[in-house]
Formats: structure tokens, sequence, C-alpha cells
């Protein structure tokens, strides 16, 4: 991965090792393989996990080029993740043991992949997957995926879905989170709406780590080059200090 950012920063071609693709679809080919260990084994790692090793951090590159890889792979990688979904789908009823865990981690992997890809099929997909999940997990999984990409339908499944679980603390901060940590472009001024939201309020340092920590945590829209993600952290940290100096100090701190 790193060789790919040096490639971007240099404005090369950017391309995949066949030898590293090949390795991946033996994976999930895989029929001996715990499906825990296949969901992890072809999860790339986080930006900010790959800044960390950086000498300089670029998070730019290091965006550009972990997209990349994960829409090449899910494209040459199509059939093989399609059918880990299908195969990994089930309407029996929630059960946490570690063959139903597995199963959900490997489908919800698959799934995030493959909408990367944001074509039409997919998005049926996960939309299918959205509505037919029987358990809040692989709910919030389709959601995650269809929340990659910008548009009505991103939209429809948000609203939906904090419809359907509002009355949920914990839930509706993980709703609170998943749009923070969106890398969708300009997503600053979709965290400044939901500043104003019924269920979002500044006096509750849940809600403050969920949605002003969370936006911190996203390389790409915190640390855009335009500088309003700084702007924006700076303004909040200003209203924050008067009602919780604390709670302040600690969105500073992460």
């Amino acid at each position: 991965m790193f060789s790919l950012v040096a490639d971007f920063q240099q404005q090369k071609t950017l391309a995949l090792n066949t030898k590293f693709v090949d390795g991946l679809r033996a994976i999930l080919q895989s029929t001996s393989l715990d499906k825990e260990f296949i969901a992890k084994a072809i999860t790339l790692p986080g930006q900010g996990e790959i800044m960390d090793m950086m000498s300089i951090a670029d998070p730019d590159a290091v965006h550009a080029v972990r997209t990349f890889i994960k829409k090449e792979l899910a494209f040459q990688l199509k059939d093989d993740l399609l059918a880990a979904v299908t195969s990994n789908r089930s309407s029996e009823a929630y059960a946490f043991d570690h063959d139903s865990v597995a199963r959900r981690a490997l489908k919800n992997t698959c799934l995030a992949y493959l909408a990367s890809l944001n074509e039409p099929d997919v998005t049926e997909l996960a939309l299918n997957e959205y509505k037919s999940a029987t358990n809040m997990t692989e709910q919030f999984a389709a959601l995650a995926a269809l929340s990659q990409n910008p548009g009505q339908v991103r939209e429809d499944a948000l609203l939906d879905f904090y419809n359907k679980w509002q009355q949920d603390y914990l839930v509706v901060s993980k709703w609170f989170a998943l749009q923070a940590t969106s890398d969708i472009p300009g997503n600053v001024v979709n965290v400044q709406k939901l500043l104003a939201h019924p269920a979002f309020d500044m006096r509750n340092p849940n809600k403050v780590y969920s949605l002003i920590g969370g936006f911190c945590g996203s390389p790409v829209s915190f640390h855009a080059k335009d500088g309003s993600g700084y702007k924006f952290l700076g303004e909040v940290v200003l209203q924050l200090d008067k009602i919780n100096p604390q709670v302040s100090l600690t969105v500073i701190a992460k």
C-alpha cells in the first residue's frame, strides 16, 4: 500500500499487484477457513492506521489509494463477493454465537466492498439487505454500505433507520457516528446540520463524542485541505467550552 501511496504522490498510474488480488480471491473461495478469519483477512487497514506508520502523513493520498484498492478489489472480485453475500444470508432469529457472528461479519464486509462500486445492481442489493434484515446489526451494516455514496438513496435510508430506532439511545449514537465519520465530499456541511438535529444535545457528552469526536476521526473530512474541518471544530469547541470544558478538552485531545 505504501508503494501505491508513493505512486499517487508522484502522479503515476495506480495498479494492483495481481498476486495480491489472487490471494484474496483464494481466501474468499476457501471452504475450510473460518468465516470470521476470512472477513478480517480481506479487510483493509484503516486510513488512520496507515498514516500512523508514515513518517509524513498525507491524508489525501492515503484516502485516494485506499479508495482505489477497495474499488479495484470489488471490481475484480465482484462475483466472489456477491456469492459470499448470497450464501451468508439468514432469515433465522438473531443469535450471538460464533457461527452467526462469523457469518454476519463476512457478509457485511463483502457488502461494504461491493457498495464502493456505486453501481445500480449493487445499490439494489444493499437496499434489499437493509429492508430484509432481521436484526439491527445487519440492518446497520447495510446502512453503512449504502452510506458510502452520496445521493437520495443514502438520505432515505438514513432517515428510515432513524425513524425505526429513534427510541434507542445507543443506536442513535451509532447513527450519528456513522454520518460523522463518512468520507463523502463536503461532509462537514452534513455534520453542521446534524448539530441542529432534535436527537443531538451539546450537553450530552456521549452525543458529542459520537458526532464531533466521530468527525475528528475522519482523516479526509477533518483534515480537508480547505481547512473547513479545523474551522468547524474550532467553532464547536468554543460553544462546548461554555457548557462542559472537560468534554471540550476531551474532544480536542482525541
